[in-house]
This record gives structure tokens, sequence and C-alpha cells, in this order.
């Protein structure tokens, strides 16, 4: 069995719906209060393990996500079209691919706005002024304006890793240091 193969089923799924989505806010010019529900929503993810539990497990039933999707809704006010979106996708059990649909919307609306997204980590928290020069930088290079999405891996011991789109920078002392291992290695 390919284990890509169910990955690839949830990124589809969520694909078709964060294009929905995306098209419906656009046409009613609603794509600012969209961006900010995605984001209420990612960040309620990351922070609600019970959220998880709800969207994941199969032992609650589709009235019970169903219930819980749409309280965590109006509590929230997140637009009408995410708000009836995430109600069907309880109907149709389809809520196990919701982590996917904010990345997807998220990645959407950049493109639309005419950004990208730049994965960085350093070895210690950058400043402001870091981040600043730092997508001042990574804008001249690929030509559209970058959010930075920074964290911290204090095994790099210095340096950064910074991912743009399939480019990967890596100036870390861990890969030089891995580098001038193996070039160690080869020589003796």
């Amino acid at each position: 069995m390919d284990v890509s193969e169910p990955a690839s089923i949830s990124s589809g799924i969520a694909q078709r719906y964060a294009t929905a989505i995306f098209e419906i806010a656009r046409d009613s010019n609603d794509l600012a209060s969209l961006e900010t529900g995605v984001a209420d929503l990612g960040t309620a993810l990351e922070d609600s393990e019970d959220l998880r539990d709800v969207i994941a497990s199969p032992v609650y039933s589709r009235d019970a996500q169903g219930k819980a999707v749409a309280a965590l809704a109006d509590k929230m006010g997140l637009p009408t079209v995410l708000k009836n979106t995430l109600g069907l996708m309880a109907e149709k059990r389809r809520l196990f691919v919701l982590p996917q649909l904010v990345s997807q919307l998220q990645a959407l609306i950049a493109d639309h706005k005419g950004e990208v997204t730049a994965e960085v980590v350093s070895a210690k928290a950058l400043t402001k002024t870091q981040e600043t020069k730092l997508s001042k930088v990574l804008s001249a290079q690929v030509g559209k304006d970058v959010k930075l999405n920074s964290s911290v891996d204090e095994s790099l011991i210095g340096g950064l890793v910074v991912k743009v789109g399939s480019k990967m920078i890596d100036t870390s002392v861990k890969a030089k240091l891995a580098s001038l291992q193996n070039v160690m290695k080869e020589v003796g």
C-alpha cells in the first residue's frame, strides 16, 4: 500500500473545499474577514487538543461534530461561508481535513495578495530588525512580499534554515559541521 495515498486524498478534499470557500469569499468581496477567520481557526487548531480530538475521532457522531463546530464558529465569529462549510464537512464526515483546509486557504489568500510564506528556523529567536531585513532580502529574491513563519531550533548551533516554496537555504552551523564531517570521511 502506498503510504502517501491517504495524505493525497486528504489534500485533494481540502483543496476542493478551500477553492470553493475562497472563490465565494472573493466574489462577495469578503476576503478580509475570511483571512481573519482562517487565522483564528488555525490558532484554535494549534491551541486546542479537544478540538483536534473532535475533528479526528470517529467516536463523535456527525451530529455531535456539527454542533461542536457550529458552536465554535459562532463563538469565534467566523464568516458565514466558512461556518456553513464546516457544517457541511461535519455532515459528510470530512472534518479530519480541517488542518489541510486551513493551510490551503492561507496559501490561496497569500497568493491572491501577492505574498509568499517563508519558513525560517533559527538557533535563537530573531529580533524584529533581523526579521525585517530577512524579509526584504527574500522579497528582492522572490519578487513578492514575503511573510515569515519563524521558529527556533537550538540544535542548529547558529545560522538559519530558510524554506521558500520548494527552495531551501541552510546556513546553519550544524549543516556546515555535517558537511565538513562528510568531507573528512572521504579524505581519510
